[in-house]
């Protein structure tokens, strides 16, 4: 059973770019820092070797991007962004007064808006849990990572597409 609570919306554009993204990556990106690597070490003392540590920690980021991309494509619902009712979901484009300053961004996960300039808040942030489900008109709060409470009230709620 999937734990919808880890589940993201994905338009088929960017689950299909996040695919090729990790095939990428678990091939001839894994082949490319094993190689650089290899190279490194033979330069001889591996302590003072500032190559082959760069190289280690890219292969660390590395690692840690095909998991987190794994994790995304595992947990991913995949299709077209929903149609705007007024209602916020994962996949819309939200105005709101957030702490008496207007805001305008996508609740989703920012892999959907890549290259857009549109504002990104994960569906599973504090900001993300607090207006889901809220119509346009309704107001609510939630308290940040920091212990302020920030009251928020929606605006609009539009149909996201792709900009």
């Amino acid at each position: 059973m999937v734990d919808s609570t880890n589940v993201s919306f994905l338009t088929q554009d960017a689950y299909d770019r996040l695919v090729a993204e990790l095939e990428h990556l678990s091939t001839t990106g894994r082949e490319e820092i094993t190689k650089r690597i290899e190279i490194a070490r033979e330069e001889g003392d591996l302590k003072e070797n500032g190559g082959y540590h760069a190289a280690k920690d890219e292969q660390g980021k590395q690692e840690a991007r095909i998991r987190t991309l794994q994790n995304i494509l595992k947990e991913a619902k995949v299709g077209e962004a929903p149609t705007s009712n007024g209602v916020v979901v994962p996949g819309t484009v939200i105005t709101a007064d957030v702490a008496g300053g207007e805001e305008v961004f996508l609740l989703g996960s920012r892999e959907i808006a890549s290259g857009s300039e549109l504002d990104v808040y994960s569906e599973q942030s504090p900001l993300g849990l607090a207006i889901q489900g809220l119509k346009v008109g309704e107001s609510t709060s939630y308290t940040a990572p920091n212990g302020k409470e920030i009251s928020v009230s929606i605006k609009a709620v539009e149909t996201y597409n792709g900009q």
